[in-house]
């Protein structure tokens, strides 16, 4: 008598764990696609990967993502919105030439953010340098002047706006310092005054920017 299946009357063969095993293993590639689809980190590198291949929509698709905070970078170190838009601008063409040197090694932003904030520090010491040429004084202080108007007790307080009416170097330092968090010594390299300046430059912003949410 011949010994019975345990698998039943139909035998499980080579091909069907061949099987088997596929299916498994499309299963398994399928959820780490999903994975991939969900996870914002892996989208935007797949947008990198695209953009510094050449593909200027990928590229696109990264601005369109980034554009607000770099704005809201520039605008607070300028104190101009239109001047803003044109530093995001530049920003993004600078990050297209350089795309190149992204590495992966931590988020698109993070990468994006110092340079940002080098626009924004060049285009200031640029205009100076402008302003300069034209305007002889031994008061450094005559070229900070304020740039606009502090808002109306109506209005409220508006830090954006009131940023608008520091000096710039007092502006730079401030928001380098309390809004985008680098220490003194960093932000005296990146402007490049001594630290003691940088220290004082804030004080000087605070005291205004106290000063004009009591009005």
């Amino acid at each position: 008598m011949a010994p019975s299946n345990p698998h039943g009357s139909r035998g499980v063969s080579e091909g069907d764990v061949e099987i088997t095993a596929a299916y498994e293993v499309a299963g398994d590639e399928g959820q780490v696609i999903a994975e991939r689809e969900s996870d914002p980190r892996a989208q935007e590198r797949a947008l990198v990967a695209r953009a510094q291949a050449g593909d200027l929509e990928a590229f696109e698709a990264l601005y369109r993502a980034h554009v607000g905070r770099v704005y809201a970078v520039c605008y607070r170190m300028a104190g101009d919105a239109t001047l803003a838009e044109e530093l995001a601008q530049d920003v993004f063409v600078r990050a297209w030439q350089r795309l190149g040197c992204f590495r992966g090694e931590s988020a698109f932003s993070s990468w994006l953010h110092p340079l940002t904030v080098n626009v924004a520090l060049s285009e200031r010491r640029s205009r100076r340098r402008r302003t300069s040429r034209f305007m002889s004084t031994d008061d450094p202080a005559a070229f900070e002047r304020p740039e606009a108007k502090p808002a109306g007790p109506e209005e409220g307080f508006d830090l954006d706006r009131a940023l608008a009416t520091l000096p710039p170097g007092a502006r730079s330092v401030f928001v380098l310092h309390d809004v985008e968090g680098y220490k003194h010594e960093e932000i005296a390299h990146m402007t490049g005054v001594a630290t003691g300046t940088s220290k004082a430059q804030l004080h000087r912003a605070r005291k205004l920017l106290r000063e004009a949410l009591e009005r």
